[in-house]
């Protein structure tokens, strides 16, 4: 089976849709969820693989494929950002921001440990991408879209950056955590990891505007060829960022997109 044919307009046109998301990131912390759609019943259930409050920056329960296309098995993947308790994911701005790129150690996210969300064996890594400059501003992140089909031609590195991934026990399916820190990495190939083992940390590499987990289950080892299934996790607390409500206690689910999540 090969890969499907990628154009470079098609990866152009998935460029510009992801710097425009990431520009919004800031203002759906501040507006709240958008409306959940139900997924399909299969794939994978897990812990969540971070500690404190992410926000959730992309998630299928908004749309399907989540991303906007369903290549290197991202169909149902989910983005999450750390963010303060006044739903920020850095401590503010300034005239960087507006006009250039910003380190990204600036980020709550950089550097956060991350877990395995289940039980099985470490199936591939990879290391070594660099961190980029994280990107906030409009001047800087079309630019970045721009340049999206030179990642995606250099495969799953350039895309995923440094990534891990987990051969669920007991199955054929896999977790992909993807956009790591450059030498964060604490797994090799062979590893059995339980939920809840430190697997690196949470960083800016790759396909990557600012420091995120991007993570995905999917079918096969092959990012090529891999087909996106949902990612569930086992119980989390739920809440729209910068509301007083009480979050929600949710169990077998998706986030909902905007929302941010935590370990219930």
């Amino acid at each position: 089976m090969s890969r499907p044919a990628i154009t470079r307009r098609r990866a152009v046109l998935a460029g510009l849709v992801a710097a425009i998301t990431a520009a919004a990131v800031e203002r759906r912390s501040m507006t709240g969820t958008t409306a959940s759609r139900p997924l399909p019943e299969d794939g994978v259930v897990g812990r969540l693989p971070f500690d404190g409050s992410w926000l959730t920056e992309i998630s299928p329960t908004r749309q399907v494929p989540s991303h906007g296309t369903d290549l290197f098995g991202t169909t149902y993947a989910i983005d999450f950002i750390a963010v303060d308790e006044a739903g920020r994911t850095a401590p503010g701005y300034s005239l960087r921001t507006i006009l250039a790129t910003e380190p990204p150690e600036l980020f709550h996210a950089f550097g956060r440990p991350l877990y395995s969300p289940v039980a099985g064996t470490v199936a591939a890594v990879h290391d070594g991408e660099p961190d980029h400059e994280a990107r906030r501003s409009p001047l800087t992140l079309i630019p970045y879209g721009l340049s999206q089909s030179k990642r995606i031609r250099r495969g799953a590195a350039g895309v995923a950056g440094n990534y891990a991934v987990i051969r669920t026990a007991g199955s054929s399916l896999y977790v992909a955590l993807a956009h790591l820190r450059r030498g964060s990495l604490l797994v090799s190939p062979g590893d059995r990891v339980g939920p809840g083992d430190r697997i690196g940390s949470c960083g800016n590499s790759g396909n990557s505007t600012q420091p995120h987990l991007h993570i995905q289950a999917m079918d096969g080892l092959d990012l090529d060829v891999a087909r996106g299934v949902p990612l569930r996790f086992e119980q989390f607390r739920q809440h729209a960022p910068g509301r007083r409500a009480a979050p929600a206690h949710r169990r077998l689910a998706c986030p909902d997109q905007g929302s941010v999540i935590s370990a219930a």
